[in-house]
């Protein structure tokens, strides 16, 4: 590969990442920030020299999915509005519960969650978590009721704290026994900072292509 097709791929392009993501019993409690460094996920950005300001943590059980979100080094004050998830400040995870890697565009089983540590209420200060429907995806998964989403969040003067709880109920195909490996991928994004991302970043079409996601592969 030469000097001109480095500056074009991404090395994080080359790779196909699989990381584990450890079990955990209770998957969600009363604590805020309880979440160890055994569940901290690898920053697979480095290879990419791009700067990492997020640090991203995931657990399951049975129940489903845990994910903590740290950010930090901000100096601007968070922008998130629930009318406007889209364009907000916060976390996005694409979950594709049978880890398909040869197909580029989203199954039933694929799913993208945006879930934001601000923007609800009527003062925009309360987090908030939807799904937004796959760009050009084959099939849609069945409809998640937000409700049924936990997510809470503690916001600091330099960034936030996330956390949120995804059941498995509301997961279109989420079987750890029968299928322990996930497809994965995840953006934080803010308007200051930019995105950090857990493999492809913007150069490529990460957000409707299955196939640039990593894998979690379900452990105990």
């Amino acid at each position: 590969m030469n000097a001109s097709e480095d500056k074009l791929l991404p090395a994080s392009f080359l790779f196909r990442f699989a990381v584990p993501c450890f079990h955990r019993d209770p998957l969600w409690t009363a604590k805020l920030g309880a979440m160890d460094e055994k569940f901290r996920l690898p920053r697979l950005t480095s290879l990419d020299d791009e700067p990492e300001w997020a640090d991203v943590r995931v657990a399951w059980s049975i129940d489903g999915l845990a994910f903590s979100v740290l950010v930090q080094g901000k100096k601007q004050p968070l922008w998130c509005r629930a009318n406007r998830v889209e364009d907000s400040d916060g976390f996005v995870v694409w979950i594709d519960t049978r880890d398909t890697h040869n197909v580029h565009r989203a199954s039933r089983f694929c799913h993208e969650l945006h879930l934001l540590p601000a923007g609800g209420g009527p003062k925009n200060d309360q987090p908030v978590a939807f799904q937004v429907a796959i760009d050009r995806a084959r099939e849609l998964p069945k409809p998640i009721d937000p409700t049924k989403l936990k997510v809470r969040s503690q916001i600091s003067k330099d960034g936030y704290l996330l956390e949120a709880f995804i059941p498995g109920e509301v997961l279109s195909g989420f079987e750890p026994a029968e299928h322990p490996r996930l497809g994965f991928q995840f953006a934080v994004c803010d308007r200051e900072l930019n995105e950090q991302t857990f493999t492809a970043g913007r150069e490529m079409p990460y957000r409707n292509d299955p196939s640039l996601w990593g894998t979690l592969e379900l452990v105990k």
